[in-house]
C-alpha cells in the first residue's frame, strides 16, 4: 500500500457537490481516506479572463494502484464530473491532482510527482496541512507544514 496525496478543486457549477462526489469516487480507490474541510480561494493562473471562485480540499489515503492507473482512474472521474479541456486553465467542473504518491519521484511523459507547483499553491498546501502537515515532500525534503509556512 501506498500513501498518496490528492488535491481537489472545483469553480464551476455545484462545486462542494462536485468535490463530494469526488471523495465518494476516491473512496473506493483508496483505504484510509482522510479529507481537509473546503477552501474557497481565488483563482491563481495564467488565464487573462477572470474565473469564478475555487472550492479546494485535499485527500490522502493509500492504494495499491501504480501512480500511472491512479492517475487514469482520477482523470476518468474529471470526465465523468464534466470536465472539459477547451484550453490551458479553463475553468474546471473538477479538477484532481496526484500531489504525493508515497516518496516517489516520477517524471514521465504525462506524469509528474511530486506535483511540480504543488509549494507555491497556499491552496494546495493549506488543505494538504491540515490532514498530512508532517508528509516529507521527497524533493525538497521540508514537510507540508514547513513548505506551508515558507509561502509566508
Amino acid at each position: 500500500m501506498v500513501p498518496v496525496a490528492i488535491a481537489l478543486g472545483s469553480n464551476v457549477g455545484a462545486r462542494e457537490t462536485q468535490l463530494d462526489a469526488a471523495v465518494a469516487r476516491l473512496r473506493g480507490l483508496l483505504s484510509g481516506v482522510r479529507v481537509s474541510s473546503f477552501h474557497e480561494t481565488d483563482y491563481v493562473g495564467a488565464a487573462k479572463d477572470p474565473q469564478p471562485r475555487y472550492v479546494n480540499a485535499a485527500l490522502v489515503g493509500h492504494t495499491t494502484l501504480d501512480a500511472g492507473a491512479l492517475l487514469a482512474a482520477m482523470l476518468e472521474i474529471e470526465r465523468d464530473a464534466g470536465r472539459e479541456r477547451p484550453f490551458q486553465d479553463a475553468p474546471r467542473t473538477l479538477d484532481l491532482d496526484l500531489i504525493l504518491y508515497g516518496d516517489e519521484i516520477i517524471s514521465a511523459p504525462g506524469l509528474v510527482v511530486p506535483h511540480p507547483r504543488f509549494r507555491q499553491r497556499r491552496f494546495v498546501l493549506e488543505p494538504l496541512a491540515e490532514i498530512a502537515s508532517d508528509w516529507r515532500d521527497p524533493v525538497s525534503g521540508r514537510t507540508v507544514e514547513e513548505l506551508l509556512r515558507v509561502l509566508d
